[in-house]
């Protein structure tokens, strides 16, 4: 499908500011209840051993990503990025669904309400619109012109 510029990067734009909502809320909600978030990382069967740097270093890196995504200079770098938190979040999840006795609740706000498959799903859903989002501000949607690629 060929979208014209003014449509990518609408659609770009569309996406870095559900990331820039999702991560600034995320974080922000990591840090307004920063005692609880620690003791939780700290039951969780992964990441107990990183319990003393993951809750401050979590929420900086979901700001500071959010702020990449905000630049739209930066954006490309912040997709990648989201991607890849979006990523090891999503692991995280079907690690501990799959292979771990105890599932500890570490998400906060609203996402608190959530399942984790839905959360799982809902991961998912976003590691897919980076993707797109990355295809778009790239350029990598359009076909190889196989004249010009030269070895």
């Amino acid at each position: 499908m060929k979208f014209n510029t003014q449509t990518r990067n609408n659609i770009v734009s569309i996406i870095c500011y559900l990331y820039v909502v999702l991560l600034t809320y995320a974080a922000t909600s990591k840090f307004l209840d920063f005692e609880n978030f620690r003791i939780q990382l700290g039951q969780s069967p992964l990441v107990s051993a990183y319990a003393s740097w993951i809750p401050i270093a979590l929420p900086a890196f979901e700001f500071i990503i959010a702020l990449l995504l905000l630049l739209p200079k930066l954006r490309l770098i912040g997709l990648f990025a989201a991607y890849t938190l979006m990523a090891m979040f999503t692991a995280y999840i079907y690690i501990i669904l799959n292979f771990s006795a105890f599932v500890p609740c570490s998400c906060g706000g609203i996402l608190e309400n959530m399942t984790w498959n839905q959360h799982l799903v809902f991961n998912i859903c976003f590691i897919i619109l980076a993707g797109i989002a990355i295809l778009l501000i790239s350029g990598n949607n359009q076909p190889i012109n196989r004249k010009t690629i030269k070895l």
